[in-house]
């Protein structure tokens, strides 16, 4: 499956990770939406072994189950391939769950946890619709009504491309650069190896 990871040089990365229960290491899907100069955006995303139970509440909220991940490659396979693309773009979440779940992963697999740069298209979407706050909020599913966005919620791909689409479409309301709205921001965001 990593043989059909984008190839090329991105403005910057959206990744979203499912897990299968409560452990933030159980990821189970990994989707990247990869977005290119002309604002393009190729996206891909992969089911992935746990090695880990899955909980029936996780199984509802994202519909993977042990069943669905059955010959998917495990963390560990699929990660040195991720991280040659990962470490060399900046890379987008959307809240700081995604970051913890690599860190976590990483941890538990016993993986080297490069340096990666992390911004949150939280952040990103307070700063252009302030108004949303007590008004449903800044999370994907209420981003989706206010901003028109068509997306399947708890894929990993398409929440990675709707991440990314936030930061395009913030880009436009804020009427900067994704390097310029993140900026501010970068020093707290960057994950370090354990």
């Amino acid at each position: 499956m990593t043989d059909t990871l984008p190839h090329g040089d991105f403005r910057f990365i959206a990744l979203d990770v499912e897990t299968s229960c409560g452990d933030s290491a159980s990821i189970c899907q990994i989707g990247l939406a990869c977005v290119g100069l002309d604002r393009s955006i190729q996206t891909w995303s992969a089911f992935v072994d746990p090695l880990m139970p899955f909980a029936p509440f996780n199984v509802e909220l994202h519909g993977i189950s042990a069943k669905t991940v059955e010959n998917a490659p495990t963390f560990a396979e699929i990660w040195p391939k991720l991280q040659v693309l990962l470490t060399r773009h900046a890379i987008v979440q959307h809240s700081r769950f995604d970051e913890h779940a690599i860190n976590a992963a990483c941890k538990a697999h016993g993986l080297y946890q490069p340096r990666l740069s992390w911004s949150n298209s939280v952040t990103i979407a307070r700063t252009a619709w302030p108004g949303l706050k007590g008004n449903g909020g800044h999370g994907l599913a209420n981003l989706k009504q206010h901003l028109g966005l068509e997306f399947q919620h708890h894929d990993a791909g398409e929440d990675a491309r709707a991440a990314a689409l936030v930061v395009l479409r913030a880009e436009v309301e804020l009427n900067k650069p994704f390097e310029q709205i993140t900026s501010n921001n970068t020093a707290f965001q960057l994950s370090f190896s354990f």
